[in-house]
């Protein structure tokens, strides 16, 4: 019985797809389009909130570029791999520019806000990506359990719960939060 190759399709390729007509959001991964269902409303107010905090810090001081909204940046070449994490922050030396297309450097913080439809494995997975590929920060938002689970590489996963504050530490020195001004 023959086999049939999937194409494999390029971060440029990947580009150029219209918008899926149901909204849902997409991510690349070695080569092949992964559908994701769009998030509900806890995880927007959620993104929105962590997005505000550090936008407003990295503003003020200049420090580098935050986005939002699943902006894409290629983890991985040959076959490509566009991830789009749900808040993400570059410093000003890593990304002196931002570019129109994919983001070429992976961030220094990437931020995960678990939504209903999350599947453990699937979200490990990437934060090994994340840490693999050079994030050196990684916040796991949970908005059901009111948590914050914080990785980096070659390091024990810290949780915080709400009593706790979330901190930039090495990569946004000074930026602080209190974990419960993250949810609503």
């Amino acid at each position: 019985m023959a086999t049939v190759a999937k194409k494999l399709i390029t971060a440029e390729e990947f580009a150029r797809l219209p918008n899926p007509p149901d909204g849902s959001q997409q991510e690349l991964v070695r080569g092949e389009i992964v559908i994701l269902p769009p998030p509900g409303g806890r995880h927007g107010l959620c993104c929105s909130r962590i997005e505000r905090r550090l936008a407003n810090f990295v503003d003020d001081s200049r420090r580098g570029t935050v986005t939002c909204n699943d902006t894409g940046f290629i983890s991985e070449r040959d076959p490509d791999t566009v991830r789009g994490p749900d808040v993400a922050y570059w410093s000003k030396e890593r990304l002196p520019e931002v570019p129109e297309g994919y983001i070429t450097i992976a961030p220094d913080l990437a931020v995960e806000v678990v939504s209903p439809s999350d599947i453990f494995s699937r979200i490990q997975k990437k934060i090994r990506e994340y840490l693999d590929r050079g994030v050196r920060l990684v916040w796991v938002v949970d908005p059901e359990g009111r948590t914050v689970t914080v990785y980096k590489p070659q390091r024990q996963a810290t949780i915080l719960e709400e009593n706790d504050t979330l901190s930039g530490e090495e990569v946004l020195p000074g930026f602080s939060c209190p974990v419960a001004e993250l949810f609503a």
